[in-house]
């Protein structure tokens, strides 16, 4: 993607491909043995307890004579791709109070375009937090006839796709 032997300046490449002119330089460096036998420990610990945190996992290792802090921990598990167990709120459950609006195509012959319209909103995980894609489809021709992306869930958003 950027070519240094290009008669095109560094600079003006990652400009052109919309990315900092320091990641063109970049060299992974190879994961030391340190941290391969700490991330084999916690690998070890995490399968024995699922539900325990960085924190958590970083006494065990710390009695175990490993120099390292939860940050440290927190760091090598997003590395290692292991995530902790536990309860997630349910969100599917709806509040008694709320109002429940009817269905209005129920019973409808929905037969062309421009006739019945949804509004979908959906999350997309990103690496730092999500995204939401608000889409206004057409039922019958099952195009998107509208979208928006946002950053923050919003009612406002919805309208604007609108």
């Amino acid at each position: 993607m950027i070519d240094r032997r290009h008669a095109l300046p560094v600079s003006h490449q990652t400009r052109l491909v919309g990315i900092a002119r320091s990641s063109a330089y970049y060299r992974p460096q190879p994961v030391s043995e340190a941290d391969l036998l700490l991330m084999r420990r916690i690998d070890e610990l995490h399968l024995d307890f699922p539900f325990a945190g960085a924190r958590l996992l970083a006494r065990p290792l710390r009695r175990e004579g490993h120099e390292v802090g939860r940050r440290r921990v927190r760091t090598l598990m997003k590395r290692m791709g292991v995530e902790v167990l536990y309860c997630k709120p349910n969100t599917s459950r709806r509040n008694a109070q709320h109002k429940i609006w009817p269905y209005l195509p129920r019973g409808m012959k929905i037969a062309r375009a421009n006739q019945v319209f949804a509004l979908d909103t959906t999350y997309i995980p990103m690496a730092r937090g999500f995204v939401y894609l608000t889409a206004v489809v057409d039922w019958a021709s099952r195009k998107i006839l509208a979208h928006r992306i946002a950053i923050m869930l919003e009612a406002t958003h919805a309208a604007e796709a609108l």
